[in-house]
């Protein structure tokens, strides 16, 4: 797999310019959703390099993140002449650089495309480590294939749009490369004020998050190995989200994933012996800053099953990322089905619900 080049951005303009004209192309399209469309397209459709770009347009929110929409954006590109040889550029969220990049890669057995994300969590996650794919048959990410864009340009200017929630659920993956990092970028996004943000001082964390993910997505690019670290929160997060889902209830993946990370690190604690003072500051943090998914034990069944389709399984052994101490990566971890209700028990204690 191709390594992405990606590119913090101190000006737009230039470093745009300098991607397209690193990607030689016949055709330029932007896809956009209905947010990213009003918020976002208006700080780059006055480039003129972009002039000629074809726009399209897709529904907002993972609701749409479908074979629908999907097929929607084949052939829209179709309809508006591209060939192998054109460009696009997916300039929004996760969802949109989820499908946009998935749509690129499978038409015409794939065209090159470049990522803008626009929300704190395509920056962190999404966006960066080739994964590319829509949701179907209920389930997250079912469908798709690893394929990184040319280049992910990250400019934080676009934040200054994004509200606190969907600014809150890219902060879940940032926390959770803390916790697979070192102790002191873990204190210090504890420690980092998110009701007064400093955009600059978020730009360096931003960075630093980044480049965990890259490091960990060179070694090892199709998640044989370590690259399961990145699962973290993961497995309960999905199922979490899956079951909000189910009941039309969505929730934003970031705040999935936050719950899912006092589950894992619980698990992590009875475990591995992942520290209970560490365990426990950070279900304060998550408690403070992203509330509680409240569900009851008639649930867990369900949860349960979903966490039987994750795609990290084997033989069907519900696979874990879990920690021995912040850093201390222990990838491979499987539960039973009694251990598994054992940890929605302490979650709905701890969280009150």
């Amino acid at each position: 797999m191709n390594k992405q080049a990606v590119i913090i951005c101190h000006n737009l303009y230039e470093d745009l310019s300098a991607a397209i004209q690193a990607c030689p192309h016949d055709k330029l399209f932007i896809l956009v959703d209905e947010h990213t469309q009003k918020l976002c397209l208006p700080l780059i459709s006055g480039f003129e390099y972009l002039k000629e770009a074809y726009v399209i347009t897709i529904g907002a929110g993972d609701v749409h993140k479908n074979i629908e929409t999907l097929a929607y954006v084949w052939k829209e590109l179709g309809d508006h002449g591209a060939t192998r040889h054109s460009l696009m550029i997916n300039l929004g969220g996760g969802m949109v650089t989820d499908l946009g990049g998935f749509a690129a890669s499978t038409f015409k057995r794939g065209i090159k495309y470049i990522n803008i994300p626009t929300t704190l969590l395509a920056m962190v996650d999404a966006s960066v480590g080739g994964k590319t794919g829509i949701n179907f048959n209920g389930l997250k990410n079912e469908i798709g294939v690893f394929s990184p864009a040319e280049y992910v340009l990250i400019d934080t200017e676009f934040l200054k749009s994004l509200d606190s929630h969907n600014l809150l659920s890219g902060y879940a993956e940032m926390l959770k490369h803390g916790i697979i990092s070192t102790t002191e970028h873990w204190a210090e996004l504890l420690n980092f004020d998110l009701n007064q943000i400093d955009y600059k001082a978020l730009q360096q964390l931003v960075a630093h998050s980044v480049s965990i993910k890259e490091d960990i997505v060179e070694k090892d690019p199709f998640e044989k190995n370590i690259r399961k670290a990145l699962n973290l929160g993961h497995t309960v997060g999905h199922a979490f989200e899956s079951l909000a889902l189910e009941n039309n209830r969505p929730v934003l993946h970031g705040y999935a994933v936050a719950w899912g990370i006092i589950c894992e690190l619980y698990f992590s604690f009875i475990k591995v012996g992942f520290p209970k003072d560490k365990l426990r500051q950070t279900i304060q943090f998550i408690k403070e800053n992203y509330g509680v998914l409240t569900f009851d034990c008639k649930q867990y069944d369900r949860l349960y099953e979903f966490m039987t389709h994750d795609k990290k399984n084997s033989a069907g052994i519900i696979n874990f990322t879990l920690m021995g101490e912040i850093g201390d990566i222990r990838i491979n971890q499987s539960a039973n089905k009694e251990e598994i209700l054992e940890i929605l028990d302490f979650y709905r204690e701890t969280m009150g619900c």
